[in-house]
């Protein structure tokens, strides 16, 4: 494949900042040809091709870090050395979203709310069902946990089932991130000089809790994927299977870990700064 020779997890591994930029490659070729080819329902074509561009990259990602559990037996080595995934996963996330959010900018008004049409209904609906109920502080973080929790099973769900599934769902999130920082841009700026402050403001009052947020979510997509990845190898035969299935549950409870200092910054930190 074209894409799969353009990077590899070896070279993104030792230059993770590299992602943000093919992130933002993928996701900017996938809107142009859903709106080329697909434009009735390009708010989830976009979606379905930014997806398949980062297939080759998440698929030989997992292959190696199940490699790695199957060579390195110090525990703490091998978090480490999921790390350097995982952080060349966050920037290929930030440059999808930060695409997403330009071209939501850039588009036409009326182009680009049909193209992020049904990003905007879940916006829509989620602030719905949080200010069409009187709850305090304590719900209001239950609810966002739960609500993120459910999120973070269906990544689990998909990157098993699937081993590289959970970047769809991912990719759905920096689309609807997206689309809620173009609307934060739109509904905050008067004149055209201040599109760049705005902008920025907007990105920071979302990805102050969304790193940590889809940092879990990728955390716990990885622990899934290599446990689907040394079935699919047939490594559950192996001695080794328990040792992946120990780094897994590690990987798996570090992201719930995370998920939850995730909804505490939405809930006590991001509205006092915004």
């Amino acid at each position: 494949m074209v894409i799969e020779s353009l990077i590899n997890p070896f070279k993104a591994e030792r230059k993770p900042w590299e992602m943000f930029f093919v992130g933002a490659f993928y996701s900017s070729v996938a809107i142009l040809l859903s709106l080329w080819v697909f434009k009735p329902h390009a708010s989830l074509v976009m979606v379905f091709l930014t997806t398949f561009a980062c297939v080759p990259i998440i698929y030989g990602t997992l292959k190696l870090e199940e490699k790695k559990d199957m060579e390195i037996d110090d525990e703490k080595m091998l978090i480490k050395e999921h790390g350097k995934a995982l952080s060349f996963f966050i920037f290929m996330f930030l440059g999808i979203t930060i695409s997403f959010t330009l071209w939501y900018l850039l588009l036409p008004p009326d182009l680009s709310s049909a193209t992020f049409s049904i990003q905007a209904k879940t916006i829509s609906d989620i602030n719905t069902r949080v200010t069409g109920q009187s709850i305090n502080t304590l719900n209001l973080f239950s609810q966002i946990f739960l609500n993120n929790l459910k999120v973070l099973i269906f990544c689990l769900i998909f990157a098993f089932i699937y081993g590289f599934g959970a970047i769809f769902i991912l990719t759905w999130n920096a689309s609807v991130i997206g689309t809620a920082i173009g609307n934060f841009v739109r509904a905050n700026v008067t004149h055209t000089s201040q599109y760049f402050g705005i902008t920025s403001l907007g990105v920071l009052r979302y990805m102050i809790h969304g790193v940590p947020e889809i940092l879990a979510y990728f955390i716990g997509g990885l622990a899934a994927g290599i446990i689907s990845i040394a079935v699919i190898n047939h490594d559950f035969k192996s001695e080794k299977f328990q040792h992946i299935l120990i780094d897994s549950t590690d990987l798996l409870l570090l992201s719930l870990v995370v998920l939850f200092i995730a909804a505490l910054i939405e809930v006590f930190i991001t509205p006092i700064l915004f």
